[in-house]
């Protein structure tokens, strides 16, 4: 059994008993044997998961920080020999920084902007039928980038199930992935005992990291992915044309083997022939967005992305993650699984109309308002709740911003 050195060890006694947990355990089963690190340039960086493990302090700034760097992918734990995940230790660090109040998120503006709105009452959008057991949960990239595959995903999953709802709002991923735990049981759990109370039983899903969440945090409710449904009821009548495409299997999804035989087979359906790349299925590569790492090492995220490039080949990449494709379609021609489904030509011809920032926003307000119309919702709403703490922590900042302008304009006025 590895040994952890007294100075970690007394540190460690300080820790909350989850990261406690994954210290030991990585400290006492990594056997050292590199491939993690092979495959990882934070590894790379850091040391081994013993070796961090072993050395971690919680009141040094650079720990701190650390884990931040890391993707959260689980790549390590897919190549692990003695089956451990160091990933989940990354994550505890980071939960940790954040129950200290020492991570600033001054550089996450953009992905914890995105968040809050999809969670705020301008973009949220519930509309459940009578008798609703079942909801479409598009995520939050897709009705912004593809607004028409949405209404029509829709159309055509009410041929199957004619009381189907609708629910337009944001599983809060990125802040799980970010450590703030006490944020994300707030609003996820707010928005899962609504559909509970509302008789929702099941959730059908759109985005990767959504059917994570859900399957993890969401029982008693039923998730499925949209494509494993599609396949096993029926497919838009859309052309057949024959092609090669490789397959990205976003990380969030990395150990769900039957999504990745399903989107095979919905390109196989197409006459589509896949050429799998190098890291597919279970060691699957990320794309560059995991745990939000371009906020703080760009280097880290642009390194994932160019090695989905290269591995690629030229091919062009087919997804069934939206946030994948959009990263990934900087570097290479990239499609989502729906854009082939529903155009197949076009989408082989690169001429899918795909949106970006602004108005992706405006996208997902107009997809509100035609489901506004389109559903007869017997339950209805846009989503109110907040997070008591974080809406006292934007009330503080707002204050002190007032009080600062205040402050200035004394000083003006007295010069």
């Amino acid at each position: 059994m590895h040994k952890i050195p007294p100075a970690a060890a007394a540190g460690k006694s300080t820790v909350r008993p989850q990261l406690r947990q994954e210290l030991t355990l990585q400290s006492e089963k990594c056997i050292e044997c590199k491939l993690c690190r092979r495959e990882c340039l934070f590894l790379q960086k850091y040391g081994s998961p013993r070796q961090i493990a072993a050395t971690y302090d919680p009141d040094s700034p650079r720990d701190q920080l650390m884990a931040f760097e890391c993707s959260l992918c689980q790549l390590c734990a897919a190549v692990c020999p003695v089956k451990i995940n160091p990933a989940a230790m990354f994550l505890e660090m980071r939960r940790e920084a954040v129950s200290r109040g020492v991570q600033d998120f001054a550089g996450y503006g953009v992905i914890l902007n995105y968040e809050k709105r999809g969670t705020s009452r301008r973009y949220s959008h519930y509309g459940l039928p009578a008798e609703c057991d079942t909801i479409l949960f598009p995520g939050c990239a897709l009705p912004g980038t593809r607004p028409d595959k949405v209404k029509a995903l829709f159309a055509h999953l009410r041929q199957t199930i004619p009381r189907l709802g609708i629910v337009l709002d944001c599983c809060t991923k990125p802040s799980h992935d970010l450590g703030r735990e006490s944020h994300f049981q707030a609003m996820f759990g707010e928005m899962r005992e609504y559909l509970l109370q509302h008789g929702v039983k099941k959730v059908l899903v759109a985005c990767p990291n959504c059917y994570r969440v859900f399957k993890q945090y969401g029982e008693p409710l039923q998730v499925e992915t949209v494509y494993e449904f599609l396949a096993a009821t029926s497919l838009p009548e859309t052309a057949d044309i024959a092609a090669t495409v490789t397959v990205h299997d976003p990380c969030s999804t990395r150990n769900d083997e039957q999504i990745h035989a399903v989107i095979r087979r919905l390109a196989a359906a197409k006459s589509l022939t896949i050429q799998e790349m190098k890291h597919h299925g279970v060691r699957t590569l990320c794309c560059g967005e995991g745990g939000s790492v371009g906020c703080v090492n760009a280097d880290f995220s642009r390194g994932w992305g160019k090695r989905r490039q290269e591995e690629a080949g030229g091919e062009r990449i087919l997804t069934y993650c939206a946030g994948c494709a959009s990263f990934l379609g900087r570097l290479n021609p990239t499609s989502h699984i729906l854009d082939l489904l529903f155009e197949p030509g076009a989408t082989l011809a690169g001429k899918v109309k795909i949106s970006r920032a602004p108005w992706t926003y405006l996208n997902r307000l107009l997809l509100k308002s035609y489901f506004k119309k389109q559903i007869n919702a017997a339950a209805s709403r846009e989503r109110a709740f907040m997070d008591k703490n974080a809406a006292r922590g934007g009330m503080l900042k707002r204050l002190f911003l007032l009080l600062a302008l205040a402050a200035v304009a004394v000083f003006v006025a007295v010069r």
